[in-house]
């Protein structure tokens, strides 16, 4: 699969610490092929073969040290916070511990996973360079609380969750880790009410639709996960045909706007 997607073009990889078996499967299947991408994790929660409290610089340090043995190169490209609160951000322990790894050349740039507030906050910072935050049809908050920030200070965006989930399918197809995420875009998309037809695409376009519209908004990636290569190929072909019409973005935005009024609650973006 990694190889299928650095063949077309694709050339940022995304995981995490925290992704059982994902840096040591990177390291193994594209480590001779490290020149040809980007190369992104995060780090800060605690495990139990590292020392250190998490999101101390104990912790960091070590969990830095693993993820290049285990991924198989001599540096990372972009290490992130893995989505901490606010107040472990503000405090500048963990980003103190991220800025000292560049600083001896072990990760090229620094940044924060995470939403809302706390995204916003953290585009501001001196030490961050980089922002992972949700963005798709049924997580737009974002859009208008920590992009601005991004654009503000020149800090590079990835899209997580870019075609949300695909909320669009049944739940009962949507099985794992990310289930909770599923449910909550799928319970937003319901009450949304809006589908391909009613933008000028099909019914089978959603997940055009819904790449096509994180990559309208201002991010520089979007990171999908997938086990399916024609998936691969499919996302890859809906990405070169460039942003979605005008008309299109507009009404998906009107349909969040309205959503969230009818319901009465804030939709957040999703951590």
């Amino acid at each position: 699969m990694l190889g299928l997607l650095l063949d077309h073009g694709v050339n940022l990889v995304d995981t995490a610490a925290g992704y059982r078996g994902s840096e040591e499967a990177i390291g193994r299947s594209i480590g001779s092929r490290r020149d040809e991408f980007v190369l992104v994790s995060k780090c800060g929660q605690a495990f139990d073969d590292l020392a250190g409290d998490p999101w101390s610089e104990e912790l960091i340090t070590a969990t830095v040290d693993r993820s290049l043995a285990r991924l198989q190169t001599d540096y990372l490209d972009v290490m992130l916070l893995h989505t901490c609160d606010l107040e472990v951000l503000e405090q500048g322990e963990a980003l103190g511990a991220l800025a000292r790894a560049r600083e001896a050349g072990k990760v090229r740039f620094v940044g924060y996973s995470g939403d809302n507030q706390a995204g916003a906050v953290a585009a501001g910072l001196d030490e961050v360079d980089v922002i992972q935050t949700s963005v798709n049809i049924c997580d737009q908050v974002n859009i208008d609380q920590v992009l601005p920030a991004t654009g503000e200070h020149g800090v590079g965006v990835m899209a997580k969750r870019p075609i949300a989930n695909a909320a669009w399918k049944d739940l009962n197809d949507q099985p794992g880790f990310y289930a909770r995420y599923a449910e909550t875009y799928t319970e937003r998309l319901a009450l949304m009410a809006i589908g391909p037809e009613d933008i000028g695409f099909e019914e089978s376009d959603w997940a055009e639709v819904a790449l096509r519209f994180t990559l309208s908004c201002d991010v520089h990636t979007a990171i999908i996960g997938t086990t399916n290569p024609d998936h691969v190929r499919a996302n890859i072909e809906a990405a070169a045909r460039g942003p979605l019409p005008e008309q299109a973005i507009e009404q998906l935005r009107e349909a969040f706007v309205e959503a969230v009024a009818d319901s009465g609650e804030e939709w957040p973006g999703q951590t």
